[in-house]
């Protein structure tokens, strides 16, 4: 639930894009900054507009004020603007491609027993210093970098979230998810979370690897665990949080010229962002899925 100041139980985009005064009188209001959202920005002299919390996107009109919603009339919450798809291309990183031998089990394998000098991008808010970010806590999160190892070549495993997913709906995601309390490791978070959303099972997933955390705009620490993932296996797609599950060729995520640099000017107090997009075929990969892979580009091609 959004910690926005507002009812519990209304400003919701999950739930209703209208606040009804009702709702807000006998719902406890609060105004306090999420914990485990650093990107959240909320007025704290009342006027509120959290535009990573008001949206399932990526940002929202930020409501007025609080007052708005004890006026005795209706808040309407504006819907999201922001469509990644539509946001120009500013560059392409265009770096020299990782080499095919370097894509090779036994490579991967070794490259992560003997990992090198490198320097990742840690986070999706250029602005924060590297030291800043890493000391934000942020929700602790797992997810799969499934190296499908196909004859023709490896692939990437991935997955076409849900149209009604509260979080990231309808976008391009690893298979994985929050840490929950009976997790053991971020490694164990994202077995645990693959086998739930793609019904892989952990005795089919040769775990090689972690990347470094990646900070989310959403307030996620992330731990990228890689693995390899030997044909044949079964999927079984959950039907209320997974649409699709597909592969994409590894060859193609590993080549900076696949690697778009787009900016959008998003309305104060956010500014100016720009992400990471690696569109393939009908599939639009963006965010922090991108900037994962990026990271993974980065750490084989050192």
């Amino acid at each position: 639930m959004c910690a926005v100041p507002s009812c519990t139980t209304c400003v919701s985009v999950r739930a209703s894009p209208r606040v009804s005064a009702k709702s807000c009188r006998t719902a406890a209001l609060r105004l306090r900054k999420p914990r485990n959202n650093p990107a959240c920005r909320i007025d704290e002299k009342g006027a509120f507009g959290c535009p990573f919390c008001l949206s399932n996107k990526f940002f929202a009109h930020p409501l007025e004020s609080q007052e708005n919603c004890l006026s005795g009339q209706d808040v309407v919450l504006p819907k999201s603007v922001f469509d990644p798809r539509e946001v120009a291309i500013e560059s392409i990183a265009g770096e020299a491609a990782v080499a095919a031998e370097r894509l090779r089990a036994d490579w991967l394998r070794q490259r992560f027993t003997a990992p090198p000098v490198w320097t990742p991008e840690l986070h999706a808010d250029s602005r924060l210093r590297a030291a800043d970010a890493a000391a934000m806590p942020g929700t602790p999160a797992s997810v799969l970098m499934p190296i499908v190892l196909r004859e023709a070549g490896p692939t990437l495993l991935l997955t076409q979230r849900t149209a009604h997913l509260h979080d990231h709906a309808g976008q391009v995601s690893l298979p994985g998810g929050r840490v929950d309390p009976g997790d053991l490791s971020a490694i164990d978070t994202a077995l645990r979370e693959t086998e739930e959303e793609v019904g892989l099972h952990r005795d089919q997933i040769e775990v090689i690897g972690i990347l470094p955390d990646y900070l989310t705009v959403t307030g996620y620490r992330v731990t990228p665990v890689v693995s390899l993932v030997q044909p044949p296996f079964d999927l079984r797609a959950d039907p209320f949080e997974v649409a699709e599950i597909f592969e994409v060729p590894l060859s193609f995520l590993m080549d900076g010229s696949n690697h778009q640099i787009r900016s959008a000017e998003l309305p104060a107090p956010i500014g100016r962002r720009s992400f990471y997009a690696m569109p393939y075929e009908r599939f639009f990969i963006w965010g922090a899925t991108a900037a994962m892979l990026r990271n993974l580009y980065h750490f084989l091609r050192a």
